[in-house]
């Protein structure tokens, strides 16, 4: 029984092993063989991402640039590009979206001129976005940068005509391309691939946004992100990046891998972004590299290898924003295209759960009264109901220590030599008439993150761009354009073209309407206040209207009409709760010469 049981396990042992074996050799091999082929590609495909993918000295035009846009767009066969939104053309050589202007949106205020968002090979600051294919060893080669294709279907892309494209490697792989575009400003690219020849062969997609140096206004501001962004991660895990850029110019090289998500290039207001599959894993790159002493910035993501059998053949659907960052069209696009923080191209900021609700607070005033320079009032008036109690509580705490000021001059006076005694009793004051001396600073303290929060909302949504509010204010998201110094337009000549002081008196101390307004509500508010003990401190406090007339003169005419406007009812609600305590106030004092007259 046992030398049974014994020869039993044997045998069973030696099936086993069998069994293995044959398993291994019939099915783990040949996958493991291909998966280590496709990770071997993909890894060879990625180090050419930062080579052949951005191969900016084969798309970087030799010699002196040319100014003439007909010039440049004249250089390979072209495909008209239109829509209600956009419109352009696109190169038949590489595939390249690489004219583009977003017609609704002008250049400058009173301009005809469309925004400019792609720009051709061959101008100055060359911008575009480009889709193609990786090889290793494939016979005939893979469409690239330099491969010129054949339009096989279509003479304009327009929402309701796509377009197709052909390239035949002559070595059996024939690649075929669907270019759509929706009514806002989604491409989508379908590329599909057939082997007609004898082996397989290993290819991964990939996409690039390129820009060839970077004009003089872009980067300079610190406020709004522009340079390299993008959103990685997987699973329900993921983090937008964000490289402004002057950082990115000393990286040249940040590596990402993800599953889905998206990434591109940023201004202010406009974006060209990247949109692989969601459910596909891409290796992430922004470079930035120097070719003809000209920086070449780099977003450029590389798909998973596909592995493709004689006979056989794939569909690979890649997509690119190149647009407007406008608020509800980036959402509408998150949640249709189920993209990770897409809504977060906007330069929300750190103080986001403050900007977005201010912003759809703006917007939802906007609805509704159609100005928004209103709307911006109407959050004022939104903000001061909030803050109210605590508001009523301070300004009420500083009338009665407005009523003690005699009571602390006296105290001055009997204890001026004693600083130490002069507190202790001046604190013993304030515990006696239950008033706290801070309270005063805390409506103010509130309301710096809600300033700040509306100056980033001005400053970086594009719904604020170029919007009027009334008379000579014809851009919420731009400075004040009258000036003191040629009396707001009654004499005819601008002061910034005055020799030697022009630069200052069109920058520094440029003084519009609305800062002079801001300034002296600032001054009337501060006068309503208790007057500060130590005389340092008194003439600082004088200063502070005019220092910060001038400080906020060169900020946006929206931030300015909020800040006065805030004032103003600040001054009312003051002004009612020391009539009440019956304080002396300067709006009161004022008047009273008059009937003294």
């Amino acid at each position: 029984m046992q030398r049974e049981n014994s020869r039993n396990t044997i045998i069973f042992f030696v099936c086993a092993a069998l069994i293995m074996g044959f398993y291994y050799f019939a099915v783990m091999k040949p996958q493991a063989d291909q998966q280590r082929a496709a990770r071997i590609a993909t890894a060879e495909m990625s180090q050419e991402a930062g080579t052949a993918v951005g191969d900016a000295e084969a798309t970087l035009a030799g010699g002196a640039f040319v100014t003439d846009r007909s010039a440049a767009l004249g250089a390979a066969g072209r495909v008209q590009i239109e829509t209600g939104t956009v419109k352009g053309s696109l190169s038949l050589l590489g595939s390249r979206i690489d004219d583009l202007f977003l017609t609704n949106y002008k250049q400058d205020l009173g301009s005809d001129a469309p925004v400019e968002l792609f720009r051709p090979q061959g101008m100055e600051h060359a911008y575009f976005a480009q889709f193609g294919w990786r090889g290793e060893n494939v016979a005939g080669g893979v469409p690239g940068p330099n491969t010129v294709w054949t339009l096989s279907k279509g003479d304009k892309l327009t929402p309701s005509t796509p377009v197709e494209l052909m390239w035949d490697n002559g070595n059996g792989l024939r690649f075929t391309r669907n270019i759509s575009v929706d009514e806002q400003y989604l491409f989508t690219v379908k590329d599909t691939v057939a082997n007609l020849g004898a082996t397989s062969i290993t290819i991964a997609p990939y996409g690039r946004v390129e820009r060839q140096g970077i004009a003089d206004d872009l980067g300079k501001q610190m406020i709004s992100h522009e340079g390299a962004i993008g959103t990685f991660g997987q699973g329900t895990s993921y983090s937008t990046e964000q490289i402004k850029y002057k950082d990115w110019a000393k990286k040249a090289r940040v590596e990402k891998t993800s599953t889905g998500g998206w990434m591109g290039i940023s201004d202010k207001y406009w974006l060209a972004a990247l949109i692989p599959a969601q459910d596909e894993k891409i290796d992430a790159r922004f470079t930035v590299r120097n070719v003809q002493n000209v920086d070449v910035h780099e977003a450029n993501m590389l798909g998973a290898a596909h592995i493709i059998a004689p006979g056989k053949q794939i569909t690979e659907t890649q997509r690119l924003f190149a647009g407007v960052k406008r608020n509800e069209i980036l959402k509408s696009y998150e949640e249709s295209l189920g993209l990770p923080r897409f809504v977060y191209a906007i330069d929300w900021g750190m103080f986001w759960f403050l900007t977005r609700p201010i912003f759809a607070v703006l917007e939802f005033f906007f609805g509704l009264l159609g100005n928004f320079g209103l709307a911006i009032l109407a959050l004022t008036v939104v903000v001061k109901l909030v803050l109210f109690p605590l508001a009523n509580k301070s300004y009420a705490s500083m009338s009665k220590m407005r009523m003690l000021q005699p009571k602390l001059e006296e105290l001055k006076k009997k204890h001026g030599k004693d600083p130490q005694k002069q507190q202790q009793e001046m604190m013993a004051l304030y515990q006696r008439e239950k008033i706290n001396p801070l309270a005063g600073c805390l409506p103010i303290v509130v309301q710096i993150p809600v300033f700040y929060a509306l100056y980033k909302v001005l400053f970086v949504t594009i719904e604020m761009r170029h919007a009027p509010f009334f008379g000579w204010i014809k851009d919420l998201s731009a400075k004040d354009p009258t000036t003191i110094w040629n009396l707001f337009g009654a004499i005819p000549f601008d002061p910034a073209a005055i020799p030697l002081l022009g630069g200052l008196l069109g920058g520094p101390l440029h003084l519009g309407v609305l800062p002079l307004i801001y300034g002296l509500t600032m001054w009337l508010q501060m006068s309503m206040n208790p007057p500060a003990q130590d005389p340092v401190q008194r003439q600082i406090f004088a200063l502070m209207p005019l220092v910060f007339t001038f400080i906020m003169a060169p900020f946006a005419a929206g931030l300015l009409i909020y800040w006065a406007w805030n004032n103003i009812l600040s001054i009312l609600q003051q002004y009612v709760i020391m009539h009440k305590f019956k304080a002396e106030n300067p709006i009161d004092t004022f008047f009273a010469r008059f009937k003294k007259g």
